[in-house]
């Protein structure tokens, strides 16, 4: 379907924030019969908190589905009109970090990076992957972690000669910084918890 740029624009952007939106780590912890996630640990609906509030399954199961938004509003955005990948990336992040049905209080975004890259080509999700992986096993820190694989991917957009890429990438990386103030904090106060610690 070929659509004008703005149009075309606008509608992957509302593609995008529909499918980021829905709000998985929320409910599968309630399917699970563990309440409501956003009573636990940071209140935060994202896989670091889904883990301690129901465990290494239900984690693992929003941090697939909360990739697979990014991957997926692309994926339409494309075949739909083969067009506003960009536009379609940004909206999964920003529907996944500030959802309407939740009064704008969504995840920190990590998750959804990784299908973002990956739906964007191969080669930024890989890299947002390994550092992300890479950084959190070495300092034990979920969000050092999470803030290196968003710095890594417009790096690896500019490295690999995907720089169309860029804008939407480097203003994904400064929504990560804000939604992780807290975190910086803590981390600057030396009172961030590791990773297998108990809040």
């Amino acid at each position: 379907m070929t659509l004008p740029i703005g149009t075309t624009a606008l509608l992957a952007l509302l593609l995008g924030y529909a499918i980021g939106s829905i709000p998985f780590g929320l409910l599968l912890v309630r399917a699970a019969g563990k309440g409501d996630v956003r009573d636990v640990g940071s209140g935060n609906i994202g896989a670091t908190n889904v883990l301690r509030a129901a465990g290494k399954g239900i984690a693992a199961a929003t941090l697939v589905l909360d990739a697979l938004k990014g991957w997926v509003a692309i994926l339409l955005a494309v075949m739909l009109w083969g067009a506003g990948q960009d536009w379609a990336a940004l909206g999964a992040f920003l529907g996944h970090c500030f959802p309407v049905w939740l009064r704008f209080k969504g995840g920190k975004g990590v998750a959804t990076l990784i299908g973002i890259g990956l739906g964007l080509h191969w080669t930024i999700g890989l890299t947002v992957i390994v550092v992300w992986l890479g950084v959190a096993r070495l300092s034990r820190i979920s969000s050092v972690g999470g803030m290196a694989a968003a710095a890594a991917a417009p790096l690896a957009a500019l490295a690999f000669g995907h720089t169309i890429y860029l804008p939407v990438l480097l203003a994904i990386f400064a929504i990560v910084l804000l939604r992780h103030r807290a975190n910086i904090a803590r981390l600057l106060a030396g009172t961030e918890p590791r990773i297998g610690r108990k809040r």
